[in-house]
């Protein structure tokens, strides 16, 4: 039993390199500037930054060929990217 969970917990830490949410200090996001964030590698720091250029309370990462809800929050930013961990767009709400 031990083992399994040893195993699953380094599965799951390996398919968790950036975290789906982030909450930031902030408030309503800003898309001036992040269109210069497109085709980065996403990280956990280009995350901090782009949280902090945009002046949002919550960061969202968009993995490929992921569904994600339609509804607008102003607070958000929502960052997808690609398979090769590319930022393909960046944008409020």
């Amino acid at each position: 039993m031990m083992r399994f969970g040893l195993i699953g917990c380094a599965l799951l830490a390996g398919c968790a390199t950036v975290p789906a949410e982030t909450a930031a200090g902030g408030g309503e996001c800003r898309n001036e500037g992040l269109a210069a964030y497109v085709g980065r590698t996403v990280s956990a720091e280009l995350g901090a930054e782009l949280l902090k250029i945009s002046g949002a309370r919550t960061l969202r990462w968009g993995p490929p060929d992921s569904a994600m809800t339609m509804d607008f929050r102003p607070d958000r930013l929502t960052v997808s990217y690609d398979r090769d961990n590319k930022i393909t767009t960046a944008s409020c709400g």
